[in-house]
């Protein structure tokens, strides 16, 4: 039966229809919609941080049932150690990994290619153009993760997860998964890379050969080659005169598919989302990213239409302008932010400040500009202990939660000197308001210079100037509530 929906509740019925028994993840755009979209009948948390969460899934897959994890493309990042051990270490029950990217950084700290994280964990990789395919990778891909015994990545983008479709659905109880095998363990550590080479890889790249998720359509000497979202574009603008090749899995890609359709045109485009990773792989010549014809990030309509005039030329020369703010716009902190009297006590103070991607990054631009430094969730307390005087580490509670603990465990050991302040206000404001772990007494025991303040109050530059003429690790928990939660 044929049902309209949208890109999210083809992901959540590929969920159901798969027999998911437990979703973890990490909050974050594009993503949190859809953990908050899952039923009660599915168990679903959030968790601390991504490692965290891949890791509960693959313990649910050692028992046999099959599990799922959440995230945004920047908690790839934080997951890819157990993810790449995984690879060789085989696993039970299907895991799959629902990656969120951000092409044009809507909401993010960066723009990254979760594609990427397919070659470097040696891991299939899904790229669903509609949510008629994003409903059947993600059944295909508990199947193939069990067959392969690898955890499968699939892509996903907020267009992708807005876009509307009908879908099949399938329903049938899927009998036989697997738990895992200890057998594994009779195995070294280089024996075990070399039986994933040797049974799990050629699964792989059979798969990814054959699947019926990949089509392909001749209609001239000129063809296109797509992925992902942008495939619904290319095939919504092209005429009857360009053939297109739409591919819904990246990894392993199916090359010899791949090449026998370069074979049969005289120029080739690649359209893909966010970095050239299908163009870079082929060896014969195609146009792209990588020769001026489409930009990098997210692609539009446009971009497609125009590179489409230029398909005969082999070059074409970048006119990119890099964005800023005040092209975009200021996207400062709420009026009634509790802590804008502490970022204005922290902006007369002479001393170097590194901020985390939670709200206090806001922070970073005029009229406050208090931030030098913020790389990633949780690193500003690590960042802070590099600084050669003591300054500032800005975190928010679901920050420190997540990774910043472990850089102020690191600074009392090392005897780093660095006045950390953490916005306690007991969500994740900036994704929508979740719970954070209450660390007061963790902190309390492992720093001895732990203040607990209301950030509105009196003084807040003399406490401050204090902390800083104070030698080793000094905290201040500024509490206050989130109005918006």
């Amino acid at each position: 039966m044929k049902n309209p929906t949208t890109g999210l509740d083809a992901v959540i019925f590929g969920l159901i229809d798969s027999n998911v028994q437990i979703v973890t993840g990490v909050p974050g755009y594009p993503i949190t919609e859809l953990m908050d979209a899952l039923p009660g009948k599915i168990k679903h948390e959030w968790s601390v941080n991504e490692k965290v969460a891949l890791e509960v899934a693959l313990g649910s897959s050692v028992c046999g049932e099959r599990s799922a994890v959440i995230t945004k493309h920047v908690g790839m990042n934080i997951l890819a150690d157990p993810l790449v051990s995984s690879t060789t270490h085989t696993i039970g029950a299907g895991v799959i990994i629902i990656a969120g990217d951000d092409p044009g950084v809507q909401k993010s700290q960066n723009e990254q290619d979760s594609r990427y994280f397919g070659l470097v964990a040696e891991v299939p990789v899904f790229d669903p153009s509609k949510p008629d395919t994003a409903y059947r990778c993600v059944k295909e891909a508990f199947l193939l993760s069990e067959e392969a015994s690898t955890p499968v990545i699939i892509r996903i983008t907020d267009r992708l997860l807005k876009s509307k479709g009908k879908i099949m659905r399938k329903t049938e109880a899927e009998s036989g998964i697997p738990i895992f095998d200890k057998k594994i363990w009779l195995l070294t550590m280089l024996g075990k890379h070399q039986r994933f080479h040797k049974y799990s890889s050629p699964k792989m790249c059979e798969y990814s050969e054959g699947s019926n998720l990949n089509s392909s359509t001749k209609r001239g000497d000129i063809g296109i080659i797509s992925s992902g979202y942008p495939s619904s574009l290319v095939e919504s603008v092209i005429n009857d005169n360009i053939s297109h090749m739409s591919l819904q899995i990246t990894n392993p890609l199916p090359k010899e598919l791949v090449n026998s359709f370069i074979n049969n045109h005289t120029r080739v485009l690649v359209v893909e989302e966010t970095e050239p990773v299908i163009e870079r792989q082929l060896t014969k010549r195609v146009l792209g990213k990588l020769t001026g014809h489409l930009p990098f990030g997210i692609i539009e309509v446009n971009d497609i239409l125009k590179a489409i005039e230029k398909i005969n030329d082999d070059k074409v020369e970048s006119d990119l302008i890099p964005q800023q703010i005040r092209e975009r716009g200021a996207r400062p902190l709420c009026e009634d932010c509790p802590y804008l009297p502490l970022y204005d006590a922290i902006k007369e103070l002479d001393v170097p400040v590194a901020g985390d991607v939670g709200c206090s990054i806001l922070a970073s631009s005029p009229p406050l500009s208090i931030i030098d430094a913020a790389f990633s969730l949780g690193s500003s307390v690590g960042t802070a202990s590099g600084f050669n005087r003591k300054g500032i580490a800005i975190i928010g509670d679901f920050g420190l939660a997540h990774s910043g603990m472990a850089g102020i465990i690191n600074a009392v050991y090392n005897k780093h000197d660095l006045l950390v302040i953490v916005l306690q206000n007991e969500v994740s404001a900036m994704t929508g308001g979740q719970g954070v772990p209450d660390l007061t007494e963790l902190v309390s025991y492992c720093v001895k210079d732990t203040a607990i303040i209301d950030p509105r109050a009196g003084n807040l530059k003399n406490l401050m100037d204090m902390k800083l003429k104070t030698k080793g690790v000094s905290v201040i928990l500024a509490r206050a509530r989130c109005p918006k939660f």
